[in-house]
């Protein structure tokens, strides 16, 4: 059965910044990202409300965008205070380890601090924040096909059961034994 909406990958993903040029210099020199586009503007192009804005645009590669909008006339920016501040964050791809860990330590030569590299079975991250608060996530895949085919055969029964229980179903326990193994040879 073919679905109505055709999807080509996600065009940009758009958060909310304290301050547009701290923004974009922050990404360009700590993430490497090349600042592209802005858009400025008076009023709002979709509900004509006026409420001033710069929307900031940088290349996160393989035709991936991430923007911010500044918002001056709006209270202060702050977070959802009932999520706790490790679940919203942007993941980046790291091509492998080595990668991971030479950003891990450019990220630190800037002075921020980084949480990992953490293992979960099939990739492994660090973390770190932004200047606004922002959890950032950059993650290097380490699993092999059949792994992520096993995980993929068993997200369906997952959900259903979490759905019931709300308590974590363990059809992928072994993701955790894999990363216990890493951590008792290193």
């Amino acid at each position: 059965m073919s679905h109505p909406v055709k999807l080509g990958g996600v065009h940009h993903v758009a958060y909310r910044c304290k301050d547009a040029k701290e923004t974009v210099e922050w990404y360009g020199r700590v993430m490497g990202m090349d600042y592209t586009t802005a858009f400025a503007e008076d009023h709002v192009p979709s509900t004509g409300e006026y409420d001033p804005y710069m929307h900031v645009f940088l290349d996160a590669g393989n035709g991936n965008i991430l923007a911010f909008f500044e918002l001056p006339n709006q209270p202060e920016m702050g977070r959802d205070e009932n999520t706790p501040a490790w679940v919203q964050h942007l993941a980046f791809r790291a091509p492998d380890e080595a990668a991971l860990l030479a950003a891990k330590a450019h990220v630190e030569a800037h002075g921020i601090d980084v949480l990992g590299p953490t293992h979960h079975g099939i990739f492994k991250s660090i973390y770190f924040f932004d200047p606004n608060g922002h959890r950032v996530e950059l993650a290097a895949d380490i699993g092999t096909d059949e792994q992520y085919a096993e995980l993929k055969r068993v997200a369906p029964m997952m959900l259903e059961e979490w759905s019931e229980t709300k308590t974590a179903p363990r059809h992928a326990d072994w993701l955790h034994e894999i990363a216990r193994e890493e951590h008792a040879k290193g």
